[in-house]
């Protein structure tokens, strides 16, 4: 196996086309990772830090790869990951949990395209095989507003979604909740809905909404409350009312097995960039399988490669709700360049060119600079 003699970086901003309530400018930042082998093959990744969302910022994600991730995986094999992954973390260290994950993560997805290219294989298949030929996806409520909700359902069903997830919390009331909930579940009684709070609630309002969700036919809550909150985690979770899942929290597989054990969730709402890659994702839904935990399925707003990413991911896990990847709800191209990966419908299918399979977008080739070399 060929090893990797040279990284380049650069950026690329992806335009909005929609408001999300975590971005504050008309475009959605990455980093874009080009891994080189001996036999002169590219890999590519990328990182997609949102400061209000993940902390980590397009700035110190940039200078993390450029002048600590760069140089510590030359002469790696990318086919090799856990030693991928232990160079990453001597060169920055975790404190609770894994340090800079979504920096990470565009190493590990660049690798997992390198080694994919120089198998001739599909990430899929290098993880275990595809389950699904394609990924269903849900369509995110998103709004301060009823007569804005109003307009995103339609303008989903619009596009084949019959399946949405709704944002809770800051800066609406619990009544609003309820009020959205209620409009939603009644556009689409048939569909799959679920909430996500994005930590906002406090457990006093976490327990009293819980069952009022349920009883509007909600599946599932979404991070609720701040992760560290474990006793109230625990609390929600004894109570019952709806599936608790955990995100923010879950950031390597050790979380995920001590929190599965300790009662504070009833499953994962799986984000790829947010536990530092494919390989630890992989690693949590193993996990999770063997702890009888739910897979749901969440991203970051994630443009083409760390689509594909989750995409291939989520086939093999062989997931069964639709998964809140809202890419292409949210960024121009419907989150890509590569026209033969965009989303069809609710649909997305499993590309199956070796590696990730998509073409990286040219506009993003052109910003690379290199910043190791073996």
């Amino acid at each position: 196996m060929t090893r990797i003699t040279s990284v380049a970086i650069g950026r690329r901003d992806y335009p909005l086309v929609g408001e999300f309530k975590f971005f504050k400018s008309g475009a959605r930042p990455t980093l874009i990772v080009r891994l080189t082998d001996t036999d002169g093959r590219h890999g590519y990744g990328q990182a997609v830090p949102v400061e209000t969302w993940t902390y980590e910022t397009v700035e110190s994600v940039e200078s993390t790869l450029a002048r600590y991730l760069a140089r510590v995986v030359l002469g790696a094999e990318p086919a090799d990951l856990a030693d991928v992954h232990a160079r990453m973390e001597r060169a920055i260290r975790p404190s609770f949990s894994v340090g800079q994950p979504l920096a990470k993560a565009a190493i590990d997805l660049a690798c997992h395209d390198l080694w994919g290219r120089q198998a001739g294989k599909p990430v899929s298949e290098l993880l275990g095989g595809a389950r699904t030929r394609s990924v269903s996806l849900s369509w995110t409520i998103n709004t301060t507003r009823l007569d804005e909700a109003e307009q995103l359902l339609e303008a989903g069903r619009a596009l084949g979604h019959d399946s949405f997830n709704i944002k809770l919390g800051h800066p609406q009331t619990p009544q609003h909740d309820l009020d959205l909930v209620r409009m939603v579940t009644r556009f689409a009684p048939g569909g799959f809905h679920w909430c996500d709070a994005n930590t906002s609630y406090d457990i006093d309002t976490a327990l009293a909404q819980a069952p009022r969700l349920a009883d509007l036919g909600v599946r599932a809550l979404e991070s609720p409350l701040p992760p560290n909150r474990i006793r109230d985690y625990q609390r929600l979770t004894r109570q019952g009312a709806l599936a608790i899942l955990m995100d923010e929290g879950i950031v390597s597989p050790v979380e995920a097995a001590e929190f599965a054990a300790l009662g504070m969730m009833n499953g994962i709402a799986m984000k790829v960039a947010r536990c530092g890659g494919l390989w630890p994702a992989a690693r949590i839904i193993e996990g999770m399988r063997r702890d009888g935990q739910l897979l749901f399925a969440s991203g970051l707003t994630d443009p083409e490669l760390s689509l594909a990413a989750s995409v291939h991911l989520f086939a093999w896990a062989g997931l069964e709700v639709p998964a809140a990847l809202n890419g292409p709800q949210y960024l121009a191209e419907r989150g890509t360049s590569d026209a033969g990966f965009r989303a069809r419908a609710d649909r997305v299918a499993v590309p199956t060119a070796p590696g990730l399979g998509i073409i990286p977008d040219p506009a993003a080739l052109q910003t690379l600079t290199t910043v190791a070399n073996a």
